[in-house]
């Protein structure tokens, strides 16, 4: 489908590509790897034809369609959405309008017997057509991908001007999926996706006949989606099979090999510059000599490896805070006529780690606002607990560093006791190096601001940290990074992300935020996958159970249903509800006996002090049966819901 011989590119004077030789087939998922600056963008550009090689042949199958979505964002203006995606689809659009002006035309008086003939032949053609290429279900299929990817109905008759930066690349990626391309290229399309939108694409992705090229730092998403790898390393390209986790198992052993070999060239290099340096004033060796100066000229050195071996870097021990470090009680939050939010209530448990997910707008962003005091509620009461210290990260709290700041004093401003090596190192692990320390934040890209911002994150003390869309501006070593120094972090955890492979480790709490309201799934994200499946089939069920019986016979067998738990579930959840009375009202005497205990005036005093002790071990082994028995009526409530429906 595609070919390229002896490619060649260069890049403010060096080569990124060199003599390359690359075929790609018809059906290859494929994905781009390599790392920041080796050219993967740059690549993608020149096979779409964006931009030029200094040299070589690239042979594109005749009539090819090719697909392109840029890092870059697009935007679209003087047209509605369904309009736009329409103008993708060149045969549709086309036969549209033809027959709508060959309708207009036989309206026409003016027109002969002979000139009608030939306009109701070509509409009898343009029908013909229009079943060839689908046209009558091309509005069905218009829908399903735009919903798909997020949009409403009601969005459909929207100006595409009035859509944000990240909904304009979803109007892009819509006419890419829908113009019937025969290969893809997508730089970086999970950057503005929500888990919803995400899950869809991969499905649709997994079943695209064509093939497909994918720059993306989402592990999860391209090993889903791709079934083979293409690495630019040393300025060559190669295929390896498999997806991004086969190809990394290969890397590591590919690597240690070059290590292996790069060190016995080194030491024989060393050799025969002794050998040179010994005997080069000897007039009986000259011969030997100039044949070993020779043989270092040409010898190719081995590229050195980019070390992506991660430092372990950890958060420093916060301090403790208290049992419950955020709580909402009746929380509503509106922009204007705008609801966002509607009469949340939530207890946020200290030690959870939370991933904040749902559809793009349900208000994600909103919520951690709140939980941070960036912005305050409507209506309703935000608790923040006893010794609850709170950092907030997201990209307008990247773009409120000092500006002024180089990358040292950025960093040194929230940590003053590590020095200008161990700041060196952070900033090294978010791709920084050299004399980019030095560089001023004024001088920074919005991207690199954020990884400022992240590095800064690793000096707080705070016990609560909130991270809205910590990825998108990460490669793949400086996620493992903050990935392993969160799984480690041993205070509280907020985290806005889509990002799967980046969560699964750390999160053992999912919130959803829905239709204004939250739904807490407790456990962790592939938990929470697996629920939004069972949802998904409850959700077709419903759909197909009208075609079997009619409305009025659904709504009683939904009504039975309701009754049936209800029944079985009443006495449990009174249980419950006091059972979660008790335990709030223990882990306040709890707190209570904490500050109490830590009062000089009580831990003096030896007889207090004990009695003090013997009331807090007390409330602790209750606390422990109320958790448990927490545990045991949910499950059990959980059970009977399961199994009656």
């Amino acid at each position: 489908m595609i070919d390229i011989k002896d490619l060649s590119v260069q890049f403010t004077g060096e080569n990124l590509f060199e003599d390359v030789n690359l075929k790609i087939s018809i059906h290859e998922k494929i994905a781009l790897v390599g790392s920041n600056g080796t050219g993967k963008s740059t690549l993608l550009k020149i096979i779409y034809g964006l931009e030029r090689p200094e040299s070589g042949i690239i042979n594109r199958q005749k009539g090819i369609r090719i697909g392109y979505l840029p890092q870059d964002l697009i935007s679209f203006k003087n047209n509605t959405l369904l309009n736009e995606i329409k103008s993708a689809l060149p045969d549709i659009n086309y036969l549209d309008i033809r027959e709508n002006e060959i309708l207009e035309q036989l309206g026409s008086i003016d027109l002969t017997d002979s000139d009608r003939i030939e306009l109701l032949e070509e509409l009898g053609d343009i029908h013909y057509k229009k079943e060839e290429v689908d046209f009558y279900s091309a509005d069905s299929k218009i829908e399903k991908v735009l919903v798909g990817l997020g949009f409403s109905e009601q969005d459909f008759v929207r100006n595409t001007e009035e859509f944000s930066g990240g909904w304009q690349m979803r109007i892009q990626l819509a006419k890419i999926l829908l113009a019937e391309n025969d290969i893809i290229l997508l730089d970086e399309p999970t950057n503005h996706l929500d888990i919803d939108t995400l899950s869809w694409l991969e499905e649709y992705l997994q079943n695209y006949k064509g093939s497909l090229i994918i720059i993306s730092h989402d592990r999860h998403f391209i090993n889903s989606v791709t079934n083979k790898t293409l690495e630019i390393f040393n300025r060559q390209l190669s295929f390896y099979p498999g997806n991004y986790s086969s190809f990394l198992t290969f890397k590591i052993e590919r690597d240690e090999q070059l290590r292996a070999q790069k060190k016995n060239q080194e030491k024989k290099y060393k050799e025969i510059e002794k050998f040179i340096e010994r005997f080069k004033y000897k007039a009986s060796k000259a011969r030997q000599v100039q044949s070993r100066i020779k043989m270092l000229e040409k010898t190719e050195m081995i590229g050195l490896i980019e070390d992506e071996k991660l430092i372990d870097l950890k958060f420093p021990d916060p301090p403790r805070s208290g049992v419950i470090p955020i709580e909402f009680n009746n929380i509503s939050k509106f922009y204007d006529n705008l609801k966002v939010l509607e009469k949340v209530n939530l207890q946020i448990e200290r030690g959870d780690k939370i991933a904040i997910v749902g559809p793009n707008g349900a208000g994600k962003s909103t919520l951690v606002k709140i939980i941070g005091s960036v912005i305050q509620p409507s209506s309703g009461e935000l608790k923040i607990g006893y010794n609850t210290l709170i950092s907030y990260y997201e990209q307008e709290v990247a773009d409120s560093i000092n500006p002024e700041f180089d990358l040292l004093d950025a960093l040194m401003e929230i940590n003053d006791e590590l020095s200008p090596g161990q700041l060196r190192t952070i900033l090294g692990s978010f791709l920084f190096s050299g004399d980019d320390v030095y560089k001023k934040i004024k001088v920074l890209s919005g991207g690199e601001k954020s990884r400022v911002a992240l590095s800064r994150l690793l000096l707080t003390k705070s016990n609560l940290i909130i991270l809205d869309e910590p990825t998108n501006h990460l490669d793949f070593s400086s996620k493992e990074l903050l990935k392993n120094a969160l799984v480690n972090f041993s205070g509280t955890l907020i985290i806005v992300s889509h990002d799967i492979d980046f969560l699964t480790p750390i999160v053992n709490k999912v919130i959803e935020i829905r239709t204004h309201k939250v739904n807490v799934y407790p456990g962790g994200i592939e938990y929470y996958l697996q629920k939004r499946i069972e949802r998904s089939n409850i959700h077709e069920e419903i759909k197909i159970q009208p075609l079997r019986t009619n409305r009025k016979d659904q709504k009683r067998i939904e009504a039975d249903l309701r009754q049936r738990i209800y029944n079985q579930t009443k006495d449990l959840k009174q249980s419950l509800l006091k059972c979660e009375d008790d335990i709030s009202n223990l882990e306040k005497s709890k707190d209570k006996l904490e500050i109490q205990l830590s009062d000089p005036l009580i831990f003096t005093n030896s007889l207090l002090s004990k009695e003090k002790n013997n009331d807090y071990e007390n409330i602790k082994k209750q606390l422990n049966h109320s958790y448990d028995l927490w545990s045991e009526l949910t499950n059990k409530i959980e059970e009977i819901e399961k199994t009656v429906s």
